[in-house]
């Protein structure tokens, strides 16, 4: 890597202490030129976590918009903390320069192939070296810019998990050429477009795309659509970058009362099965495994006693044993399914430990000792 990429001016940080947002001149080997570049790096980095990494385009207009929404969301659970990269390309129109393609072809320009390799072979690279960085990878664009996130879609493997692509300038064919990529692609793809009002350049190609991606029914492609009519071409990217984020992290959220509700409690499989698959797909893509959230517990308890389902409870008990080893959670949950299957003794017994631990959540000393007593009452111990 040092052949190939210099950093003019060091990081100004290490990994125990450093700068929040830093602003760097990147020296490109690929591009031949020196071009300004923006990082965010979340307050509490530490290398013992992984962080998926985003791309953002047009830095002068969307990096501190993105670097908001990064820091709220990941505040409250609506997605894991990222490392944010942003490129500027105001100065001397470069963003046309970087991102141009060719009328006839619709594919990049000379330059354009070159300010690909800027980014998946310096930019993104570098990162990986230097900092803890999880494979799940995002892609900004506006306009000409957002278009240009579409050509990562040309491999076999996409560089990028996910896309927002706001207001993109769509280059020839591009409406047709997305789709077929992204049903020939295998992996996990988030694509989100964002659009404003009807007088937007490209309004008839993106409703094109709109509706080819629609038709796209493929468990591993996440698309959605936002459409903000009474934003013009700037406004636009405040009204949807927060939806957006939003989106795109869903997985990553808390279970929600409407998910309890329509998928948790509708499904045929086992309870704790959802928890399972819910977890271990936010481990395939973003790279590290989550803490399952107390409120994500809560519900799958719920959703145990609500469908009678003992085995779940039991897989339930042994994960809070693990997970919240100090609490009487574990030890609860595990008497309850003892009590559910007649075991008086071992009922008995298991919340016995669990009267000795902490209390949590609505779990407290007074319903471990009912319990206790309730037992004993019935069954005369």
């Amino acid at each position: 890597m040092r052949s190939t990429i210099i950093v003019v001016l060091s990081f100004l940080f290490t990994q125990l202490s450093f700068a929040q947002v830093t602003h760097e001149i990147f020296e490109s080997f690929k591009l031949q030129e020196r071009r300004n570049v923006s990082y965010y790096f979340p307050e509490d980095y530490t290398p013992e976590k992984r962080y998926p990494v985003v791309v953002v385009l047009d830095a002068e207009y969307l990096f501190d918009q993105v670097v908001a929404n990064a820091k709220f969301y990941s505040r409250f659970e609506g997605m894991p903390e990222v490392i944010v990269v942003g490129i500027d390309q105001n100065a001397e129109n470069l963003r046309w320069e970087d991102c141009a393609f060719e009328e006839d072809t619709g594919l990049p320009t000379d330059k354009g192939k070159m300010f690909y390799e800027f980014i998946g072979m310096e930019i993104v690279p570098y990162l990986d070296t230097k900092f803890s960085t999880a494979p799940f990878r995002m892609f900004i664009g506006y306009g000409i810019t957002a278009n240009f996130g579409n050509y990562y879609l040309f491999k076999d493997q996409s560089f990028f998990n996910a896309f927002i692509s706001i207001a993109p300038r769509l280059a020839p064919e591009m409406e047709v050429r997305v789709p077929e990529r992204l049903l020939a692609l295998e992996q996990q793809i988030f694509y989100h477009l964002i659009t404003g009002g009807t007088k937007q350049k490209s309004q008839n190609g993106i409703s094109i795309l709109d509706q080819n991606l629609k038709s796209i029914q493929k468990p591993t492609l996440h698309y959605s659509l936002d459409v903000y009519p009474e934003a013009g071409e700037l406004s636009v990217v405040t009204y949807g970058l927060g939806k957006a984020w939003e989106k795109m992290f869903e997985i990553f959220k808390p279970i929600t009362p409407k998910e309890y509700k329509e998928q948790i409690l509708t499904s045929e499989e086992p309870v704790f099965q959802y928890l399972e698959d819910k977890y271990g797909t936010i481990e395939e893509l973003f790279g590290f495994r989550k803490d399952v959230s107390l409120n994500d517990i809560m519900a799958i308890y719920a959703a145990t006693r609500k469908k009678e389902d003992f085995e779940s409870l039991k897989a339930l008990s042994d994960l809070c044993k693990k997970q919240y080893p100090d609490t009487m959670m574990g030890f609860y949950f595990e008497g309850e399914y003892y009590e559910y299957l007649g075991e008086a003794k071992k009922a008995l017994r298991t919340f016995e430990k669990a009267f000795g631990m902490q209390e949590i959540d609505f779990l407290t000393k007074e319903l471990a000792l009912e319990k206790i007593d309730a037992l004993k009452a019935d069954f005369g111990f």
